[in-house]
């Protein structure tokens, strides 16, 4: 989707959407505390998603996202919360190993791949209700 955007950037910008959906409002410092990073480090990743167009900062330093950086962020976690679910109730692997894992699987895996992991998900929920 668009311009290369390395893992770390997707990161930032899941970390980004779950703490706009939880606190509303976010800025640098609350990205830095939630993923344990650094204040510069932070601040530098947040000046490079804004080059990319995915993100702004208004005049009081809260960050928003642009639409396309809204859209790479919920695709990420789409691609997450399929994973982890699917490692979860089809192979029965514990929450945080599955939560670990699809950190990792989520930036790497294939759409075509995400859609089938995701039907069968479906299946196996069918087939259970």
């Amino acid at each position: 989707m668009g311009e290369e955007l390395y893992e770390s950037g997707e990161d930032y910008l899941e970390t980004i959407l779950t703490l706009t959906k939880q606190l509303g409002t976010v800025r640098s410092i609350d990205v830095a505390r939630s993923l344990d990073y650094s204040k510069p480090s932070v601040s530098r990743a947040m000046k490079i998603l804004e080059e990319k167009g995915l993100i702004y900062m208004d005049d009081r330093k809260y960050i928003h996202m642009t639409d396309l950086g809204l859209a790479r962020a919920e695709g990420v976690a789409r691609r997450h919360h399929i994973i982890k679910s699917a490692l979860i109730e089809l192979f029965g692997i514990s929450e945080k190993v599955a939560e670990e894992d699809a950190c990792r699987i989520e930036h790497v895996v294939n759409d075509e791949t995400i859609e089938k992991i995701k039907k069968k998900l479906d299946e196996h929920r069918a087939s259970r209700a």
